[in-house]
């Protein structure tokens, strides 16, 4: 299989961290690729109409996008514990903590059009603030959540990259929280992040 990754993004590290946790990293061939709304990678939209990564081309089938999905398809493809629960409160709780971590990361990069990105004549201020708000009101979510200590699974797998990501562009810092800081220091140990560290910059 072959993933169409990019260094630089949470949801690309996310599919990777997830296949190393999973035992069949080494199943997968990484391709990266510089991607951006202003910046067209034609490789990229041959195989998903929005032009991002992550996607994963299997030897048999359509490519599967986005990182949720991928996921989702690789926790099929192994024979060890499963990273999805498949069912009752457990698959819930997985499916949330997922939401709100993708959503942390899709805030964080908006943010960034507001306060980097954006030509600085046509920054927002009132959007920058409303964002700041929701990342602040996530992290205030996150050191109260139970599920943290849940068995791995994938919420705690995109929380941790999305995390990760906050901190390599030096958004918003969730550091004075400090049970999530602790649980978030303990899992950045782990081989799979590790394996998978962020680099580069975004080319618009």
């Amino acid at each position: 299989m072959i993933l169409h990754y990019q260094t630089h993004s949470p949801f690309a590290r996310k599919t990777l961290v997830f296949a190393h946790e999973a035992g069949i990293a080494d199943r997968l061939e990484i391709l990266h690729h510089e991607t951006s709304p202003t910046l067209r990678n034609d490789r990229v939209y041959a195989e998903n109409p929005l032009g991002k990564v992550p996607v994963l081309l299997r030897t048999e089938g359509a490519p599967i996008f986005d990182s949720d999905v991928i996921c989702a398809y690789l926790d099929t493809i192994h024979d060890g514990t499963k990273l999805i629960p498949e069912s009752g409160d457990s698959w819930w709780q997985a499916l949330t903590l997922q939401s709100v971590a993708q959503g942390l990361a899709q805030t964080g990069i908006a943010l960034r059009w507001e306060t980097v990105r954006r030509p600085e004549p046509l920054r927002y201020g009132a959007l920058r603030d409303g964002y700041n708000e929701k990342i602040e009101a996530t992290y205030d979510w996150l050191e109260t959540v139970p599920d943290l200590d849940a068995p791995l699974h994938v919420g705690h797998i995109a929380l941790a990259t999305a995390l990760s990501w906050m901190a390599f562009r030096a958004l918003p810092s969730f550091r004075d929280r400090p049970r999530l800081t602790r649980w978030f220091d303990q899992f950045e140990r782990r081989p799979s992040m590790r394996a998978t560290p962020l680099s580069g910059d975004t080319h618009d």
